[in-house]
């Protein structure tokens, strides 16, 4: 089992929900992530995802594809990341770390060091799940299968357009829990609507076991809060990675905190 699940279910039993956010690997300097995702854990997220740098982030809008260009032309690839994971495991053995992003990195990391090598060093860095945004259900059987092995757990992205179907697949192979992607579009688009969200909740955890966070368009103390009532777990990117993209690098760390020390104490009202 991953920090994932105890992680959630120790604040079910409070009562709380999980502050989860995200942020891209090496932005918006190269070598301040393990420092930032400590500063996060200080401010009060209970997990953090972490976005492995893609050329070609399909769900994704342009403040995040912004971040993952950057990233990438700091030399950031998939065996960085997981440095950060070591790094940031060095001094916090219980905060969850899950890594988002796509098949690409995932298969061409194989391919260079071998089959089955992401799920190993993977796991030997401290991951707790990845998100693999274009890895279809149904084609993950396996893929599940290992990760599980290692103790990690395979996260799903759930949508407005899910079908029945597509939930109860999703079910058969995700654990942690699943990410329910509030919007029609991609990252940072739109307007919230928390009317919707609270309306489809029910009908997926008519299918879905495992708890339920919220993302896509939750930028502020307000939304974030009236999501809290309803989901499991509030999401929050985009408005992450504007708050420090134009930061000096000593500012990085703590207008990330304040920020998330203002959605901690909404999520815990």
């Amino acid at each position: 089992m991953s920090r994932i699940a105890p992680t959630l279910s120790a604040l079910k039993a409070q009562g709380r929900k999980a502050l989860i956010p995200y942020v891209t690997a090496g932005f918006p300097f190269a070598d301040i992530t393990p420092e930032l995702m400590h500063g996060m854990v200080a401010a009060g997220a209970d997990i953090i995802e972490l976005g492995v740098p893609f050329s070609d982030p399909s769900a994704d809008g342009p403040v995040i594809q912004k971040a993952g260009e950057k990233a990438l032309a700091f030399g950031i690839g998939t065996t960085q990341v997981l440095a950060m994971v070591r790094a940031f495991r060095a001094s916090n053995n219980q905060t969850p770390v899950v890594l988002m992003g796509y098949a690409n990195p995932v298969e061409r990391y194989d391919l260079l060091h071998g089959k089955d090598t992401f799920i190993r060093d993977a796991a030997a860095a401290g991951v707790d799940g990845v998100l693999v945004v274009d890895y279809p259900p149904e084609e993950c059987v396996d893929f599940a299968a290992k990760l599980r092995a290692h103790q990690m757990d395979l996260i799903f992205l759930l949508a407005p357009t899910s079908t029945d179907a597509r939930m109860a697949q999703v079910e058969k192979v995700a654990s942690g829990y699943v990410y329910y992607v509030s919007l029609k579009g991609v990252t940072g688009a739109g307007t919230l609507d928390t009317a919707a969200v609270e309306a489809m909740l029910p009908r997926i955890r008519q299918h879905v076991s495992v708890p339920v966070g919220v993302g896509f368009g939750i930028r502020d103390a307000q939304t974030a809060q009236a999501i809290g009532r309803v989901a499991d777990a509030v999401v929050i990117g985009s408005k992450i990675i504007q708050l420090i993209e134009s930061q000096p690098r000593e500012q990085v760390v703590a207008t990330a905190s304040a920020f998330l020390r203002d959605i901690r104490v909404a999520l815990d009202t």
